[in-house]
């Protein structure tokens, strides 16, 4: 253990057990990832030897010390066997297992997010879209909600968001769609308006959006720089790949119409990080390639890969073999990703800084992510919804920007969605992380919210025990850059 203290009697105890955690093993040594808590715990070789006995089943504390006194001094094991009760990682045979705490959010918690749909149409038909292919939740071509949203309405959302972000001095507007830039003016506005309330309030808002690039101009892309606006690209790879799916409705592909704005924009915005979001289908899996592509060729800061969610059963869904493939290159990037990190150099494969970053804090969920908790989606027409994916769907509505959120339904989706019901989730290592997964994805997939993703366990275990070796390498051999996520 890191720490060393006296040696005295370990516990009243009549026989020890292991509790839940996970092991793995880092720069020559050993660590324990424990559960729920999330802490992390190097371990030296006795607490070790107790660790690996116990796992052949309980034991009394004298006859762990009897049996490994031939190998390890007495005062050290009986270090080893208080160090790992106190931090929970064995505790008295028998004992119940620890229940998932229903740590429900105070009333009032902060919406730290909110994500504007200013529109939902697009002048793209990527075939694998969720929200215009064959998985949409909401059929918005035959709906009453707008196709752009209106000032006022934008404004009524900036307004929300001011309130209920509360003693927050920072919030974030996301301007998303359809295809964002199809209503450019109500940006500017936005943001214009945002800023001046803002001030006036002492906050600060800092504003993004995600684009197909396809509209990039000169002058937006000059707006974009001078109001550090954050961008996201949604760019599956080189042209083959690109046009493979992402194609305007005539069927022809976007690559050549998107490859030189971006590298327009990438020269000109500078005063934010421009990113890629890669959508991983069946036939779109070299990341290696396209990660190449888009950092080296194309000048992007950082790439971020997503597989595409789908139903089952649909031509592009990733299958087993694919989510192997999968995990291997990320694998590769992740340990590439560390030989730069150990030097101090930039590395654009924003998947492993972003788990480290969550294992770093000791992040321990029990929701998959800030959906109907800090980050709120709002429709064209005003409607609050549990994120922007679920846009002016009626099952996932919260409320509107002229009423406000509606507190009481918001209190009951956090208790029906908490991972403490998510029973396949509790014996899960890795549920630290991920709770249950995306609610968007478990709604495509098994048709509710409230499912856990099991199809994507093995993926999520495998990559979170990849993102554990690198961190436990990274605090050995560079613990300094582990500081640059503690903010």
């Amino acid at each position: 253990m890191a720490k060393r203290i006296h040696a005295r009697e370990t516990s009243t105890v009549t026989q020890l057990a292991l509790r839940e955690f996970h092991v793995f093993d880092a720069a020559g040594g050993r660590f324990l990832y424990l559960v729920p808590s999330a802490g992390i715990f190097q371990i030296d070789e006795p607490s070790s030897a107790i660790v690996d006995l116990l796992d052949r089943g309980p034991c009394a504390p004298e006859k762990i010390v009897h049996d490994l006194s031939e190998q390890y001094p007495e005062d050290r094991l009986r270090n080893g066997l208080l160090e790992l009760q106190q931090i929970r990682a064995i505790g008295e045979a028998g004992a119940p297992q620890e229940q998932v705490v229903n740590d429900l959010p105070p009333d009032g918690f902060p919406i730290t997010t909110m994500v504007l749909n200013v529109t939902n149409k697009c002048n793209l038909a990527c075939t694998y879209c969720y929200e215009y292919g064959e998985d949409k939740i909401v059929d918005t071509t035959c709906s009453d909600q707008p196709k752009f949203m209106a000032d006022d309405t934008a404004q009524e959302g900036v307004e929300l968001l001011l309130k209920e972000s509360g003693p927050l001095e920072v919030a974030h507007l996301t301007f998303f769609g359809g295809e964002t830039l199809l209503n450019f003016p109500v940006l500017q506005d936005t943001v214009a308006y945002g800023r001046q309330r803002a001030e006036e309030l002492g906050k600060k808002i800092e504003f993004s959006l995600t684009t197909n690039a396809t509209l990039l101009r000169p002058d937006i892309i000059e707006w974009l720089a001078e109001n550090e606006i954050g961008v996201t690209v949604s760019i599956d790879g080189p042209k083959e790949m690109q046009d493979r799916m992402r194609v305007f409705h005539s069927g022809k592909g976007s690559y050549e119409t998107v490859q030189p704005k971006i590298k327009e924009l990438l020269k000109r915005h500078k005063t934010r990080p421009i990113g890629a979001r890669v959508t991983l289908t069946r036939e779109n899996l070299d990341i290696h390639r396209i990660y190449q592509h888009l950092t080296d060729e194309m000048g992007f800061w950082e790439v971020g890969f997503a597989p595409v969610t789908t139903a089952s059963g649909r031509d592009y869904e990733i299958e087993n073999e694919g989510y192997e493939r999968m995990l291997r290159q990320f694998d590769e990037l992740a340990h590439d990703w560390l030989e730069h990190a150990v030097q101090n150099k930039h590395h654009g494969f924003s998947n492993v800084k972003d788990t480290l970053e969550e294992i770093h804090k000791g992040v321990s969920k029990a929701y998959p992510c800030g959906a109907g908790l800090g980050l709120m989606g709002v429709s064209t027409g005003g409607d609050v919804a549990l994120c922007h994916r679920f846009a002016a769907s009626d099952d996932h509505n919260f409320g509107t920007t002229e009423d406000g959120i509606d507190r009481d339904r918001q209190r009951q989706f956090l208790e029906d969605h908490h991972v403490k019901h998510k029973t396949d989730c509790h014996t899960c290592w890795a549920r630290p992380i991920c709770a249950g997964g995306c609610y968007h994805e478990a709604h495509t997939r098994f048709g509710e919210t409230t499912a856990p993703n099991l199809h994507f366990c093995n993926w999520v275990r495998t990559w979170t025990h990849t993102c554990l070796e690198v961190y436990g390498e990274l605090s050995a051999r560079n613990p300094d850059y582990l500081t640059r996520f503690d903010h």
